[in-house]
């Protein structure tokens, strides 16, 4: 995904992480959950920006990029 990994702890399913934009070099913090819930695995993502009234929309436009390469990954 292109982010910079700050913690990874696999014992509690977290990846935290940022990500740095183009257009003017603002980090957003980005946070992944995984937890098991009887027979399903439950997904939390937040994405979200340290700085600025708007993001233009990059916050949505990152989880709904998590979320179409994990359902790739989970395809094939």
């Amino acid at each position: 995904m292109g982010w910079e990994p700050v913690n990874i702890d696999a014992d509690k399913g977290i990846i935290e992480a940022t990500d740095t934009t183009a257009w003017f070099g603002f980090i957003d913090d980005v946070v992944v959950r995984i937890t098991d819930s009887e027979n399903e695995r439950l997904v939390d993502i937040r994405s979200k920006s340290r700085i600025g009234g708007s993001d233009l929309g990059k916050n949505a436009a990152r989880i709904h990029g998590f979320i179409k390469e994990l359902d790739n990954l989970l395809d094939k």
